[in-house]
């Protein structure tokens, strides 16, 4: 799923008005399974200068890529932190580690060829899912438009819980977001 995508869907499941710090527990928690891929792409970009297919063809595959891939996917990792957050009943740490499970979660969903080792430490076997949420030979042209329509929906529940003109302003630039990279992909590749 797109980044803004599992922000949309951990906001709905963990955020709530007057929650500030659990709000933004939710959303750091939906954002940190994709930060090491963001920080790796962006150093390998912008300042070894490598060029973007080596980067998203070669790189993104080699074994040190995954292995990080590994951690910040780890279903059994963020499964443990949710116990600690329960345990300790803090509703911050169960947002941010409920937010990262749900995020591992739907990516082990929607990840063909770029799967991962989501049940590192316990097993290094990757599931491959028969759909893809961008891969059109993997039904990504249906997965992408029910990812959208679903962000919608929930961006509606959020827009509805939330009153305040800050928070609808986050929501409203959370779907642009969401609808960016499709207008994107359209714009760059529709006149081929």
């Amino acid at each position: 799923m797109n980044t803004p995508a599992h922000l949309i869907f951990a906001a709905a499941a963990f955020a709530r008005p007057d929650r500030r710090a659990v709000n933004l527990a939710a959303l750091a928690g939906g954002l940190l399974p994709d930060v090491p891929l963001f920080l790796m792409v962006g150093w390998a970009l912008y300042l070894q200068g490598i060029a973007p297919q080596v980067v998203f063809d070669q790189m993104y595959f080699s074994d040190r890529w995954q292995a990080v891939f590994a951690i910040d996917h780890s279903l059994p990792l963020w499964s443990l932190a949710l116990i600690l957050g329960l345990a300790l009943r803090s509703a911050a740490g169960i947002a941010v580690a409920g937010s990262g499970l749900l995020h591992a979660a739907i990516d082990f969903c929607v990840h063909h060829d770029d799967a991962r080792r989501q049940l590192w430490p316990l097993s290094d076997w990757v599931f491959h899912s028969p759909v893809s949420y961008w891969d059109p030979q993997h039904y990504g042209l249906v997965a992408a438009p029910v990812e959208f329509l679903t962000c919608l929906a929930l961006s509606v529940i959020l827009w509805r819980r939330f009153r305040s003109t800050a928070a609808r302003v986050l929501i409203a630039m959370g779907m642009v977001a969401e609808l960016a990279p499709a207008v994107m992909f359209a714009l760059m590749f529709g006149g081929d």
